[in-house]
């Protein structure tokens, strides 16, 4: 007998959508995820025609649910599960984001990677080297005359 509701946390993990079903529960706790406009807990039910919309910043991801399921899917079936209705405009903001290669890093975060390292490294040497000396003598001989 095919479910009519399934819980959200269990859905959206089984369709993979979040890659383990504690981050799809933490994502629910948080507030990330909305079923009509609505924010929802990761208990609540969903049927067959709910739009799940799950924000994974920058972008917030769009869902119809076609079918549903409490097994974990294999990546081919998963088309048939659910459509992905995200606005083109939140895929082109993503595609921004990727371009750009900026780096969210917030102080605390951890060491710089090998990369980053190096281009820092290239700009202060570039700093020093296109006239940022400065003779700090001369300023005080300067002054006292």
């Amino acid at each position: 007998m095919a479910k009519t509701e399934v819980r959200i946390d269990k859905w959206m993990w089984a369709v993979r959508i979040f890659k383990t079903r504690t981050i799809s529960t933490d994502a629910c706790k948080k507030g990330r995820v909305t079923v009509g406009n609505t924010v929802v807990k990761p208990s609540r039910m969903i049927k067959v025609g709910d739009i799940v919309c799950v924000r994974k910043p920058p972008v917030t991801y769009s869902f119809r649910v076609v079918a549903l399921t409490e097994n974990r899917l294999g990546a081919k079936l998963v088309p048939e599960y659910m459509e992905n209705i995200t606005p083109k405009s939140q895929l082109d903001l993503l595609e921004v984001v990727k371009i750009s290669g900026f780096v969210d890093r917030r102080k605390g975060l951890g060491r710089p990677t090998k990369r980053e390292g190096r281009e820092l490294s290239r700009f202060t040497e570039e700093a020093y080297t296109d006239g940022w000396d400065f003779d700090f003598d001369a300023d005080d001989d300067e002054i006292d005359s």
